[in-house]
């Protein structure tokens, strides 16, 4: 895992990018991966821990996904 920053958010979309070193250019998040219980949201500038994967193929535009999301708490 690695700690990344949510760059933006969208609920109505249900996704959004997150930004680390080791992901250059942005990681797409869907709110699917969010590990919480309740509604899943995310906040630009939250920090949040991130595995991800490039899959080879771009997401909406970015080379890497994110496949678990864990907000750090505040």
């Amino acid at each position: 895992m690695v700690t990344a920053t949510v760059r933006e958010w969208s609920d109505e979309e249900g996704w959004g990018v997150l930004d680390s070193a080791e992901t250059p250019g942005g990681c797409f998040g869907h709110y699917s991966h969010i590990q919480v219980t309740g509604f899943r949201t995310l906040s630009p500038g939250q920090q949040v821990d991130l595995e991800w994967e490039a899959p080879g193929f771009k997401q909406d535009g970015y080379d890497y996904r994110a496949v678990t999301i864990a907000p750090r708490p505040a």
